[in-house]
């Protein structure tokens, strides 16, 4: 088989990188080890960003099921007063919470309406790189001739173990637990960040679902205050925490196991590309370092990596073209979330910024907006990117209302 597009890896990457390609008119081939919907560890929160790009990408939220849409954040900083910080209403929609399990089947099944080949099933097993072309071997589809690889398989890519290009011992800059939580009490429709003085710069959070259920987890920063063998203890007392219990309420009830996952955080040192590979994603490490957040990551290099595919040109000028806009698009930003995390690192910081960023309406509700990416994390020291409306953009499905 020969294509010019062979994807690895059918999620939120992936996805977006087929349904790029196969719009376009290229003949585009996506495999996957996993046979979808399955489920993805992760906090199961969609940006403004990320959900601006889904609406882009044609993605209809309205037949996905547990599709909760947010219109309140509160954020309980460590020792002090808990502030709600409202976001836009009535201009469409700048944050929800969704399942992996069926965001990610939605955005799969949306990729084979565009015309891209799915596989799902089928695992790479084997992969050379040949000049301005690749060759794969699949699990049951045999060898697979392509002019460009994406490689969106996740922090531990085959893709990357296969070419030699892993680092050995990497776990990622971050550390997340996740656990479905049912009967949630009225409190846990909000979206909740809580500051523990005990996981900075890390938080815990309740993110809201359907039927009375929360996504309920935490993250920590990987060789911060936490080691990661407390972290079982920390979990195994998490929703007994009073400020945590006093939301998710006295029937609030776990739901499933628990789950873990680590988050890799450091596109600028990532490779993002071996020949006619480009990697996307997690395996770009492209997640956000402040938040840990990654799905508008994901779905902006798939779509980065396939206009890039889509120019044209050798192997090498597909890959700079690549490599350039990613640094473009990602790198100032990457650098302010890193800054930031030291100013979230203790307790009398984290509370300091928070009380600024709750001083008046105007402060909470831009705050809410840069938090969920509303607007790029570095847009202030980016000047290049200062256009009309940057600050005031309508949110993703705004037609709508």
């Amino acid at each position: 088989m020969r294509v010019d597009l062979a994807i690895v890896g059918g999620g939120p990457a992936g996805s977006a990188a087929a349904i790029t390609a196969a719009r376009a008119g290229m003949s585009v081939l996506l495999v996957d080890k996993a046979t979808f919907p399955r489920d993805k560890c992760c906090g199961d929160g969609l940006t403004a960003e990320a959900l601006r790009l889904g609406e882009g990408l044609g993605l209809d939220p309205s037949p996905i099921e547990g599709w909760q849409e947010v219109e309140d954040l509160v954020i309980h900083p460590p020792g002090g007063r808990s502030t709600r910080y409202p976001l836009p209403r009535g201009n469409g929609l700048y944050a929800a919470v969704v399942p992996r399990m069926q965001y990610d089947a939605a955005l799969l099944d949306l990729a084979r309406s565009a015309g891209a080949e799915v596989r799902d099933g089928h695992g790479l097993t084997g992969i050379t790189v040949e000049g301005d072309a690749a060759t794969l071997d699949v699990e049951g589809l045999g060898v697979v001739r392509a002019s460009t690889v994406v490689a969106a398989d996740g922090m531990w890519s085959p893709t990357r173990k296969l070419l030699g290009l892993a680092s050995s011992g990497y776990r990622g800059e971050w550390q997340a637990f996740r656990q479905y939580v049912a009967d949630v009490g009225p409190a846990a429709a909000d979206l909740h960040v809580w500051f523990e003085p005990d996981l900075l710069p890390g938080y815990a959070w309740s993110f809201p679902l359907p039927d009375g259920r929360a996504n309920v987890g935490f993250g920590v920063l990987r060789g911060g205050r936490v080691a990661v063998g407390d972290t079982g203890r920390i979990w195994d007392g998490l929703m007994e925490r009073p400020a945590i219990r006093a939301v998710l309420g006295d029937t609030a009830r776990t739901d499933g196991r628990r789950s873990a996952w680590p988050i890799p955080a450091r596109v600028d040192a990532a490779v993002l590309d071996h020949g006619p590979v480009l990697f996307v994603g997690d395996a770009a490490s492209a997640t956000d370092a402040l938040t840990g957040e990654g799905i508008g990551q994901a779905l902006q290099t798939g779509i980065l990596a396939a206009e890039a595919a889509l120019s044209g040109g050798t192997a090498v000028e597909v890959a700079t073209l690549y490599r350039r806009t990613v640094r473009q698009e990602l790198l100032a930003d990457h650098r302010m979330s890193v800054a930031l995390q030291g100013m979230l690192a203790r307790p009398t910081g984290a509370r300091m910024a928070l009380w600024v960023t709750g001083l008046a309406p105007w402060t909470r509700r831009n705050f809410a907006r840069w938090l969920f990416e509303d607007y790029p994390r570095a847009l202030l020291a980016t000047p290049r990117r200062w256009r009309r409306g940057s600050l005031s953009a309508p949110g993703a499905y705004a037609s709508r209302d």
